[in-house]
């Protein structure tokens, strides 16, 4: 396992409870869950997926990524590159209709939508001063940026 850094756990802890009673009865968050990409040989363990409650039920040690509705990571410093490019690539293919990074050590929230062939065609990045709206089937899910932990150094 990979050391991490206590400002990932905390914003990981942050999000999930301020999402969670957000989603709904029928969409469940899941976290560090294998999700694989056999077409690119490579896998997804996001920090946060939001998939179907009756999927999330089943209690598996991994799902195929079409279920991913929303996947969430949260940036570190070893894994820069991988999140921003990696990870979107990945998800992107997918079809995994948004992916967003939390950033404590630039202090932003990145969204990306509408993949297409490969890449996401929109993107927006915001600075943590107030609230995004991560877009999602149950409606806009609202996330209090400027109360998320940024890294000290």
């Amino acid at each position: 396992m990979t050391p991490v850094r206590p400002v990932r756990n905390k914003t990981v802890h942050l999000l999930w409870n301020r999402l969670d009673p957000q989603v709904g009865a029928e969409w469940e968050f899941i976290s560090d869950v294998r999700f694989p990409f056999p077409e690119l040989d490579g896998e997804l363990c996001p920090d946060l997926a939001l998939i179907p409650r009756e999927e999330e039920a089943k209690n598996l040690a991994e799902y195929p990524p079409d279920l991913i509705e929303i996947a969430v990571e949260i940036v570190s410093p070893s894994s820069v590159r991988r999140d921003y490019e990696d990870k979107a690539g990945f998800c992107a293919v997918a079809g995994i209709p948004l992916y967003v990074l939390f950033d404590p050590y630039r202090a932003v929230c990145v969204q990306m939508w509408s993949p297409e062939a490969g890449a996401y065609l929109r993107r927006e990045e915001r600075p943590y001063e107030g609230e995004v709206v991560l877009p999602s089937p149950m409606g806009g899910l609202v996330v209090d940026t400027a109360r998320l932990p940024v890294d000290p150094g």
